[in-house]
């Protein structure tokens, strides 16, 4: 019995690699490394391939005898969806369906989704539950969304699925072997730190004029650790025979940009150099979540605070300079 891990080079995707061999799993990883870091994967076998290949994933499927699939394989940048729409549709959409036919195929029927609170856009009132009508205002979250609808679809009926619409995740291994390579990140806390440690690096805060308590956007940060358990939940969850479901991880806290740069500053004994620039396209205002239906049906809630997760990222980051390189 092996799980296949898509993306499992990435940044959440090998931190979840680890959590899979800790609970001795034997655990595969497919991925084009075209971001992520195979020295990531640590010992956890690693073909590198598209998600769209099937003939790949067929072997992969036969050879490793793939009983269970978690699956990270996908672009995340939100400001790049929105001037580069097409290449997420077909690699977050078109590849996620080649999958799963092939999945299907294959007699593959546990899949573990890495969706996003992004499908939420700015819901009405946080902290957000699953039953909140889902107003994507990115075409990152749009993919996440659709890929969402074609599994709880009748044509992939064969396939049980959980979809984690996890929030922000961020910070570092424990043990401060893996992190979230910088220099191929556009979140927020990598950026923090790459501004206390790189003076040539100039960051720039996305607008202070949100209505929000000091301008800028509310987000929920979830430490990347406690994010990996809650994809084992859900294959312990779907091995059990639970139903296809949706539901979200993070911590029901509501953290602020600048109050996460206040939390840098402590923790760094610094202050964070930074801007304010324009609003960016698709960011929403305020989004924290309801973590009810994770707590109770998966058995699982966050565990770390935002000051565990600054101190985890500030850790790793200074000791790699240079990330992976």
């Amino acid at each position: 019995m092996t799980t296949l891990v898509t993306g499992g080079a990435g940044y959440i995707g090998a931190h979840t690699v680890r959590a899979l061999r800790q609970t001795s799993r034997d655990v595969v990883v497919l991925d084009t490394l075209e971001r992520g870091n195979k020295e990531a994967v640590i010992d956890a076998d690693l073909v590198v391939g598209d998600i769209a290949d099937k003939n790949l994933v067929a072997e992969i499927c036969h050879k490793y005898k793939i009983t269970e699939v978690v699956h990270f394989a996908a672009y995340k940048a939100v400001g790049e969806s929105m001037t580069q729409p097409k290449m997420y549709w077909q690699n977050n959409v078109d590849g996620t369906v080649a999958l799963l036919d092939t999945l299907i195929e294959h007699g593959v029927d546990r899949f573990v989704f890495s969706s996003s609170a992004a499908v939420y856009g700015t819901p009405k009132s946080v902290p957000v539950t699953e039953n909140e009508p889902t107003m994507p205002e990115s075409v990152y979250a749009e993919t996440k969304l659709a890929v969402e609808n074609i599994l709880s679809s009748p044509e992939r009926s064969a396939i049980k699925s959980v979809s984690l619409r996890y929030f922000n995740a961020a910070g570092a291994s424990s043990d401060n072997e893996i992190g979230e390579d910088w220099l191929a990140s556009q979140n927020l806390v990598p950026r923090v730190m790459r501004a206390l440690l790189d003076q040539a690096f100039h960051f720039e805060v996305f607008g202070d004029d949100y209505p929000t308590r000091d301008g800028t956007c509310i987000r929920d940060y979830i430490h990347v650790e406690d994010l990996a358990l809650a994809h084992i939940k859900a294959l312990d969850y779907l091995e059990h025979g639970g139903k296809t479901m949706i539901c979200n991880v993070g911590t029901g806290e509501g953290t602020s940009v600048k109050q996460l740069i206040e939390m840098a500053t402590k923790v760094a004994q610094r202050a964070v150099p930074y801007t304010i620039g324009a609003r960016r396209d698709g960011d929403p205002v305020s989004v924290y979540a309801d973590t009810r239906l994770a707590n109770g049906v998966l058995d699982w809630r966050a565990t770390h605070d935002l000051q565990s997760i600054i101190e985890s990222a500030f850790n790793w980051h200074r000791t790699h300079l240079t990330g992976y390189r």
